[in-house]
């Protein structure tokens, strides 16, 4: 039974199983019709979405003191790179304008810190410089004096602390941006998690949005950073992001949507802390408690006897599941967000990000990946201007044409540098000049498969990339050939893999068969030397 279901019927009993792939330990057992904080989320959702056109819309006039602020910190940045760090190399140039951009982004508070640690995730879409800057900001939170955070949950409770805890850990067990979280033990003594807001992050959130929107115009070209080429676009993904992030009661109805969706496709080795039935408000969110091994301690899984490759895969195969056949799927993929079980099952943590996708938009991705794995092109340029990714009038064919998708591609490996740079800078341009953009879906889909694609170098780095490839190609059209056809009006079979497409975007000979995660790393890295010599050799 679906979640939707056991809402529609407004009944359910015993195992909550049926409708949510959660814990065996059932410390309560969710059920839909008697969770007092539900039924308000859809609207809910609909008027937080409402609220991103307005806190981003145009003003002559500036919120001043956030705006001169703001300003006069990432002036200060600009300014200092442009008098030292500029005159000292390409890549020295990147380096110093990151590191004075991630300071910049520590002093002006949590929702800069917040859009700092999005950028951390984006290894792939952001410079790698910025990227590697910008990890160090997700530690970098001190946490709320604990009588400001007993107050927030005093206050969106209605009652003393000990009306609802039997203890409650002061010291946090996390502490971000947006929110800490806190060890607790309930009065009828099941262990929890406990997620409290920061008492002002609402409200700054809000301004500082304001200020954003306002400046980033004026960062337009000046900015020499590829990808924030485009400040303002970057600051509408942001809000998208971070204003549903500022209501639990969402994040806990992401869970259970999420949960819903891995119990219809019977990904058990993914499970889903259960939210509390009423102990769930805007500002605090009380879970199940549940415990594992960090996601990159690939060395203690092995020695507890888990197939870590089998954890990567479960992870990705869920993912995928959620994204191509129900719309829904997990946003923020990150070490953080992920724990492993004695198990082997994997914890799936933090649901503040949420990718949701419209029914066009689901067809759009699947189009996409069964394009991916067939080989068609055709099928993949339409897939990104379902999307959104390119305006619904581009010429399909003069897409493939114009960016030389059909002709024979070249080892990146074998390219002097400077051949290198101009094709990726062509590629730009032409990009550019068909108006692409990365909508705030496909950015966290991507983002998310970054990440997984990172996590095989600790996790299965022996991998067969080809073979793995296959196997999730195959299925997918084996178990829901029938549905994928019918959806997007193109016949599948595991007969219809093709891999020529994926060799060809990495240069390799078609005739490979073969390509570990490690020889992939090995040629990944063999570029990035290559390139930053070629820059030392023109300071």
């Amino acid at each position: 039974m679906s979640l939707d279901e056991a809402r529609h019927h407004g009944t359910f009993e015993g195992d909550d199983a049926k409708i949510g792939s959660f814990s065996s330990a059932q410390p309560w057992v969710v059920e839909p019709e008697r969770l007092e904080w539900l039924p308000a989320t859809e609207q809910l959702r609909v008027r937080t979405r409402a609220q991103v056109p307005v806190l981003l819309r145009h003003r002559r006039i500036p919120p001043a003191r956030r705006v001169l602020g703001t300003g006069l910190s990432l002036g200060a940045a600009l300014l200092g790179w442009r008098l030292i760090d500029r005159r000292r190399g390409k890549v020295a140039s990147r380096r110093g304008l990151s590191r004075r951009l991630r300071r910049s982004f520590e002093q002006l508070g949590p929702t800069y810190i917040k859009l700092g640690q999005i950028i951390s995730s984006g290894e792939g879409i952001f410079p790698a410089e910025l990227v590697d800057e910008f990890r160090l900001l997700r530690d970098s939170v001190p946490a709320e004096d604990f009588s400001v955070v007993q107050r927030t949950i005093e206050d969106d409770l209605g009652g003393p602390i000990e009306n609802f805890f039997a203890t409650f850990d002061r010291k946090p067990v996390a502490a971000a941006s947006i929110a800490q979280v806190y060890f607790a033990t309930l009065l009828t003594g099941e262990p929890v998690a406990v997620k409290v807001q920061r008492s002002r992050v609402s409200d700054l959130v809000r301004r500082d949005l304001a200020a954003m929107s306002w400046i980033t115009p004026h960062l337009v070209g000046r900015i020499p950073v590829a990808a924030l080429a485009n400040p303002p676009a970057l600051v509408e993904l942001f809000a998208e992001t971070i204003v549903e992030e500022l209501d639990f009661r969402l994040e806990a109805a992401n869970m259970l949507d999420i949960a819903s969706v891995l119990a219809a496709t019977d990904q058990r080795s993914i499970i889903v802390p259960r939210p509390h039935p009423n102990l769930v408000t805007r500002r605090v969110l009380v879970m199940e408690r549940l415990s594992g091994f960090k996601w990159d301690d690939a060395i203690g899984m092995r020695n507890a006897g888990i197939d870590t490759t089998a954890v990567v895969r479960a992870a990705l195969v869920s993912f995928l599941e959620g994204a191509m056949l129900h719309g829904v799927f997990h946003g923020d993929l990150h070490g953080g967000n992920l724990l492993v079980g004695d198990d082997g099952k994997v914890v799936l943590l933090d649901y503040g990000i949420t990718g949701r996708l419209t029914e066009p938009k689901r067809l759009g991705f699947l189009r996409l990946l069964m394009g991916g794995s067939m080989n068609d092109l055709p099928a993949q340029v339409q897939a990104l201007i379902d999307l959104g990714a390119l305006p619904h009038d581009t010429d399909i064919q003069a897409v493939i044409d114009d960016l030389g998708l059909e002709e024979p591609t070249k080892d990146p490996t074998q390219m002097r540098p400077e051949e290198l740079i101009a094709e990726i800078q062509q590629l730009t341009k032409a990009l550019l000049g068909y108006g692409a953009r990365l909508p705030k879906e496909l950015m966290l889909f991507v983002k998310n498969m970054i990440f997984v694609d990172a996590s095989l170098a600790a996790l299965a780095p022996e991998i067969d990339l080809f073979a793995e490839i296959t196997y999730l190609a195959s299925y997918f059209m084996t178990r829901y050939g029938a549905q994928i056809s019918a959806d997007i009006g193109m016949q599948v079979s595991p007969t219809a893999i093709d891999l020529g497409g994926l060799k060809a975007s990495l240069g390799i000979d078609t005739e490979l068969d073969h390509l570990s995660y490690r020889e992939l790393k090995e040629r990944r890295e063999l570029i990035r030397r290559r390139m930053e010599q070629s820059h030392s050799n023109h300071r």
